[in-house]
């Protein structure tokens, strides 16, 4: 877990159809809205895509990606 690689929502984009927020398991996102609200970053597990894969509406970055190696988290829900 890390500080430097979190998810950065365009909410623009963003449809909040949630899909992000019932993937992570990580505490990452506030989990009483359906607007995807970044409120624990420290807990995204470094270069996990996970919830940016479910995102219907490519609404998801990453502060820190560099666009180089991406993992599969361990947890077994990323």
């Amino acid at each position: 877990m890390t500080m430097s690689w979190y998810p950065i929502i365009n909410y623009d984009n963003c449809i909040e159809c949630g899909a992000c927020i019932n993937k992570c398991t990580h505490g990452v996102y506030e989990k009483e809205s359906t607007k995807p609200n970044v409120i624990y970053p420290e807990g995204c597990i470094d270069r996990c895509r996970g919830c940016q894969a479910l995102c219907p509406a490519e609404a998801i970055q990453y502060n820190g990606d560099t666009g180089g190696i991406q993992i599969t988290c361990s947890c077994g829900s990323c």
